[in-house]
Order: C-alpha cells, then structure tokens, then sequence
C-alpha cells in the first residue's frame, strides 16, 4: 500500500517533465533505444549533454501525457503514429545534424548472440583464422570451404553468413565467437524527426541546401510551363512575356515603317550587308572558345580516325603510277 503514492507521484514527475520538454524544445528526434543497456544510455547522455536531452519511458505514459497536453500544444499531436515499439526521444534546438551524427559516433560494438535479428549483412573475410585444425568440422557444418595451412584453419573465400533482417542461430553467433569477431552495432536509431509541429523521416535531414533550392527551381519551371501552356499569367512566367511582347513589336516594326529604338538597329544592320557580317563574325568569334573546348575533348577520337587516312597517300602513288606505265605502253 506504501508503494502506490510514490508510483503516482513519479508518474505525475514524468508526466511534467515530459510536457515541459514538449514546450521547451521546438525539435525533436524519436529513436529506437533497441539492444542499448543501462550504462550504455548513460554514457549517450554524457555525449548530449549541453546540446540535448534524451527521455524515454513506457509508450503508454507518453501517449497519455501527449493527448493530455493536445488542448494547449494542438502540434505534439503529429507524435502520437510514431510512439510505437522501443523508443524514446531527444529533445534539442541545436542542429538536428550534429545531434544526429553525435548519436551515430555513440554506437557501440556487440558480438552476434544467438536468436538476436541482424542489423547488417556479416560477412567473415577470407585469410587466417587462427583455430587449430579440430575445428575443420565446424566449418565443414556450415558450408564454409577451408584448408589446413601453417597448422591453422584458414578460409578460401569470403563467406556472407547473416543477412540483415534474419535471425542468428547458435552455429552462426558460436562461429564468430570462435573468430573473436563483433560484428554488430547497437545505439539509438533515429526513426522520426519532429521539428515545430511537421514530422518526417531521418532520411531529409541528408538534403544539402543546394539539394532544396534545384528541387524549388525545378517546380517554377514546371510552374512557369504550365502558366505558359494554359495562358495563365504566372510570376515565373513574366520574363518570357516580355520577351515573347518585344518579339512581336519587332516583326511589326521590320514589316512596316513604324520603329523604334531596338527596331531601327535591326534595320540599320539589314540594311548595310557589311556592318551585318561584322555583326555575325563578332557573334561566331565570342562563341568560338566553346567550340574550341568541343573539340578539345573530342580531339583524341579524331587523331584515330586520322590515322588510317595516312596510310593510304602511299596506296594513291601506286595506283598513279599504275596508271602513267598504262599510257606508256598503251
């Protein structure tokens, strides 16, 4: 009976402490703490400490707390999908980068244990093994081709022995026990990010800045082509306008006597053939180092196909002089 008050009160701390964090911090990252023990949360809390806190607790506490505070925070609400298996979350307002890499940096190696879900292939390199030749056998179980060199075991070819996603069985963990190899990797896991009320996946967070202003480029000129097409007036659309008005009045002007000051240098130049064709060698000469750059690249391909054009001057002489003996005794 003296233990109920001091489980609700503890309830009621977490609870408190669980909404003021909602409030505080605009951020957040929602991780999967899977295979992270104890000490090693403590030591990820070390590694945070300053830019982020991490709180985790049962799902059904959060989801209470969260739909509790809904009424005065309506954004927490986007949270509630992703409170689901282990997890627990990293409230910030520093970069949600740095706080991602920081947790990245804070995994931890593991040996395989059997009946544990592999988190990535595992593949034993090929080479010396260092066990004596009594574990041939063990080997041989498992479809792994080997030999007896220096007297130790050692593998012809690398074996993938787990795939990620697949379940460890006992011969698989005893084999990399046996090869003192710890192949998995335990930390938190980001699986969600929370920034002001949007939620999305850890995956956006890899978009550069230059990455989000081609993708915003490429939606105004979709933008501007379907303004164009429906003719419906568009901001991104209103350069072409001009462009395509002034075209207009110069085809009027160059058809009628009617003129203007673009116009009039048009028929000035049409006007003198030769101050034309300075017009047009000045423009072929301002894009000649571009083609020179064309060439340059195709100038290898073209010395190749040169070649055999040689060869065959000696083949013309012969048939020449085929020829002037011909006329000689013809």
């Amino acid at each position: 009976m003296s233990k109920t008050p001091n489980k609700d009160a503890r309830k009621q701390q977490y609870f408190a402490k669980l909404i003021e964090l909602l409030d505080k911090y605009p951020k957040i990252l929602v991780v999967g703490i899977d295979n992270v023990g104890s000490h090693h949360m403590q030591d990820i809390r070390k590694t945070l400490r300053g830019r982020a806190i991490l709180l985790n607790g049962k799902n059904t506490m959060i989801r209470k707390a969260i739909k509790g505070h809904i009424a005065k925070n309506p954004s927490v609400e986007a949270l509630l999908p992703n409170i689901k298996n282990n997890i627990g979350f990293v409230f910030t307002d520093s970069d949600l980068n740095e706080i991602r890499n920081l947790l990245n940096d804070s995994k931890v190696s593991a040996p395989a244990r059997s009946g544990s879900i592999a988190p990535c292939d595992v593949i034993v390199p090929a080479g010396p093994t260092g066990l004596d030749p009594s574990q041939t056998s063990f080997m041989q179980a498992l479809n792994i081709a080997t030999k007896i060199n220096k007297a130790q075991v050692e593998i012809l070819n690398d074996v993938k022995i787990l795939t990620t996603g697949t379940k460890v069985g006992p011969s698989e963990a005893a084999l990399l026990q046996k090869l003192n190899i710890n192949p998995f990797k335990y930390g938190l896991i980001p699986v969600a990010v929370y920034d002001s009320g949007f939620v999305y996946e850890p995956k956006i967070l890899d978009l550069k800045d230059a990455d989000i202003l081609n993708k915003f480029v490429a939606g105004v000129r979709q933008l501007t082509a379907i303004g164009l097409a429906c003719g419906i007036p568009t901001t991104g659309a209103l350069p072409q306008y001009f462009s395509n008005a002034y075209r207009n009045l110069l085809a009027i002007s160059l058809a009628t006597e009617y003129t203007f000051e673009g116009a009039q240098k048009v028929k000035d130049l049409l006007e003198n053939p030769e101050a034309l064709a300075a017009a047009t060698a000045a423009a072929t000469a301002s894009a000649a180092p571009v083609h020179a750059a064309e060439e340059t690249k195709s100038a290898a391909p073209v010395k190749e196909k040169a070649a055999p054009v040689k060869e065959e001057k000696p083949a013309e002489e012969e048939e020449e002089s085929d020829v002037g003996f011909g006329d000689l005794f013809g």
